[in-house]
């Protein structure tokens, strides 16, 4: 399998995303540079991924790049675990190990690894390094890309965190193999959402390459990792800290954060966001912003994918909507929903009469 970088353009907090074999050539030059600039070094994952071929690989790299044994931080898995809470285990777990500002930490996993870990590198001895090897397809196509951290708290998600860039990503397709398949679908929503918003070339490279996706193919995955860690990467630079056009992001963010919420994170992320973007298109539809054949071409991807499209049974739309009121990107009380126009463009909606959303959420 061929090897892929690319670069984040954030002057000094630069930093580049590779995409390959942990063992690749220029991979190998990347992680020593980083690795043994650092002074101590601490992984951080989840008792999952510790279980699954992904740390062995990490462990096997390290052992060779250092002489010190490399210690490894547990976190319970799962979006429930991702509290401050678990921020705190961590920066005390490097307060144990005597990490200082020249040590690293290194999140290998998920979303919730990423960002937990992240969050931690922010605040331990206000702002030390960090790198992301994640092992998700929704972390390596969406979390690891663009220095968001964070925790939830009981009002809602990502309420607390900081933005804090990590020096390097490192993306291995082959950790792919070890999901299951509701992770590679969770993770191909978040891949849909951006094809919605940029690119309508990447939407029909899914489309006619489902099988191929859903089986977790790692030739199919290559060009389509790299595609959206481009677009990413293209929006975190011209609006780091999500100042203006980083917002459009967030499409089916909103109303999927309300879900998850709701369903006690029943419903993972990904499928959460699957149906957010369904709502979001029918929204779009009846302000007569979107072609209804194109909330049917998303909607048809979407099922093609295995992802859901359909409310849980038992949401009420007044529930929906009042958690939708606590997302973080309200201002003065409005919600800012991010609606498409047409496949690969969107807009940034903050006038939405609420009769309007809850009719589509009926």
């Amino acid at each position: 399998m061929n090897e892929h970088s690319l670069v984040i353009g954030l002057g000094e907090r630069a930093y580049s995303i590779v995409i390959g074999p942990l063992d690749a050539v220029p991979a190998i030059a990347a992680w020593r540079q980083t690795v043994e600039q650092s002074a101590s070094l601490l992984v951080v994952t989840d008792r999952n991924v510790a279980a699954a071929g992904p740390l062995a690989a990490l462990q096997r790299f390290l052992g060779a790049n250092r002489r010190d044994a490399v210690p490894v931080c547990r976190l319970e898995p799962g979006e429930a675990h991702k509290t401050f809470a678990a921020v705190e285990l961590i920066c005390r777990e490097a307060a144990r190990r005597r990490l200082d500002r020249a040590s690293l930490l290194l999140a290998l996993g998920g979303g919730v690894a990423g960002d937990l870990t992240g969050f931690a590198a922010a605040v331990y001895m206000r702002g030390i390094d960090f790198i992301q090897v994640p092992t998700t397809l929704l972390a390596m196509v969406d979390s690891s890309v663009g220095g968001k951290t964070g925790a939830d708290l009981p009002e809602g998600k990502n309420l607390i965190g900081a933005f804090h860039q990590p020096r390097l990503v490192l993306i291995d397709p082959a950790f792919l193999k070890s999901l299951p398949g509701r992770e590679i679908r969770a993770g191909l929503a978040e891949v849909v959402k951006t094809a919605v918003l940029f690119d309508p070339v990447l939407f029909d490279y899914i489309a006619d390459r489902a099988d191929a996706l859903l089986a977790a193919d790692e030739a199919a995955f290559l060009p389509l990792i790299r595609r959206c860690c481009e677009l990413k990467g293209a929006v975190v630079v011209a609006d780091e800290r999500e100042k203006g056009r980083r917002a459009l992001l967030n499409y089916g963010h909103t109303f999927g954060h309300a879900i998850e919420k709701e369903t006690g994170f029943r419903v993972s992320h990904g499928e959460a966001v699957a149906i957010g973007m369904d709502l979001a298109a029918r929204l779009a539809a009846a302000l007569g912003m979107l072609p209804t054949e194109a909330v049917e071409k998303q909607r048809r991807l979407l099922r093609r994918l295995g992802l859901p499209t359909e409310l849980p049974a038992g949401l009420t739309a007044p529930a929906i909507y009042q958690a939708m009121l606590g997302d973080k990107k309200n201002i003065s009380g409005r919600l800012k929903l991010i609606l498409p126009s047409a496949i690969g463009s969107a807009e940034i909606c903050d006038e939405v009469p609420a009769e309007t959303i809850l009719k589509v959420l009926s």
